[in-house]
């Protein structure tokens, strides 16, 4: 029973896990640079922008992670306030 153990099952599906939380928070980088491109970096000039903040922040999307994505898109700093 090699490799049928308790922490080799925990493993498998913690991989899974992050791999589905990876995909999601992917397609909300892809948003937030979207958003930041088209309105500016600002979140609360931008509509678009604040909506989508708001959707990282629901799926526990790390704050420096969201500013990086707006400052890439915004092409400047950008700070979430």
């Amino acid at each position: 029973m090699s490799g049928h153990n308790k922490w080799s099952s925990i493993k498998h599906r913690k991989a899974a896990q992050d791999n589905k939380r990876q995909a999601v928070f992917n397609k909300l980088i892809r948003e937030l640079v979207v958003a930041a491109k088209d309105g500016g970096g600002d979140v609360k000039n931008n509509a678009a922008l604040e909506a989508i903040v708001d959707k990282c922040k629901a799926a526990s999307m790390p704050k420096d992670t969201m500013e990086r994505a707006i400052a890439r898109g915004a092409g400047a700093l950008a700070h979430i306030h």
